[in-house]
């Protein structure tokens, strides 16, 4: 493990641990303070998502090279995901620029704001079936399944690497496991804007030095 990698889990475990503390000693500074909407939690998880939507561009266009059409799709997809993301965790910039929602998403958006995961349809909100349970069930699948799968089976490893998929290395995992439990531990109402952050930077991490790092050098 790198001195890099040492280091944002040293902060990760801090910023866990101090939200842990005050969620359940003072959750009101917890929800309205630490966690809070618009704060630097929020804009810090959105920053990790960006870079690695940059990171992927960054390789598309500099080794593309050489590489297969697969591999090209995937690293593209990949960015748009995390734009995608970096975007709805800002409501793609609407408060920072003071653009009023329109009339669709006052309606039918939980916050009335311009972004997807806070809408609803009928009683359910997208955030509580596709933006919690649905992304969980993923994670749990890409940080501890497909690492078994990758050093496992072959066609899966092929797979991985022919659509440029990075697989996580076990401190990854490892760091994903302990997050977990701090962030679970805590009963505040916003303890997920920190869970967040968690995921954009260990997918940072993973996607600067995966364990195929090798499909990423030039061709």
């Amino acid at each position: 493990m790198r001195t890099r990698d040492k280091t944002v889990y040293t902060l990760l475990f801090i910023i866990c641990s101090v939200g842990l503390y005050f969620g359940l000693t003072d959750e009101n500074f917890f929800n309205k303070t630490y966690a809070q909407e618009d704060g630097l939690v929020e804009y810090s998880t959105a920053i990790m998502l960006f870079s690695i939507s940059i990171l992927c561009l960054y390789r598309l266009f500099t080794i593309q090279k050489g590489k297969t059409m697969t591999w090209k799709i995937g690293t593209l997809l990949f960015a748009l995901l995390f734009l995608f993301g970096a975007g709805e965790e800002i409501s793609w910039g609407q408060r920072i620029f003071n653009v009023a929602s329109t009339e669709f998403f006052i309606e039918n958006n939980a916050q009335g704001e311009t972004n997807l995961h806070n809408l609803v349809v009928g009683e359910t909100k997208i955030n509580k079936v596709i933006f919690s349970q649905l992304l969980m069930v993923v994670m749990v699948l890409y940080l501890i399944v497909s690492p078994i799968l990758y050093r496992k089976q072959e066609w899966f490893k092929k797979l991985a690497n022919s659509f440029a998929v990075p697989i996580v290395k076990w401190h990854h995992t490892i760091a994903f496991l302990v997050a977990t439990a701090l962030v679970a531990t805590n009963t505040a109402d916003r303890t997920w804007e920190v869970y967040e952050l968690v995921f954009g930077t260990l997918f940072l991490l993973i996607f600067i030095a995966p364990l195929n790092q090798y499909i990423f050098k030039k061709g």
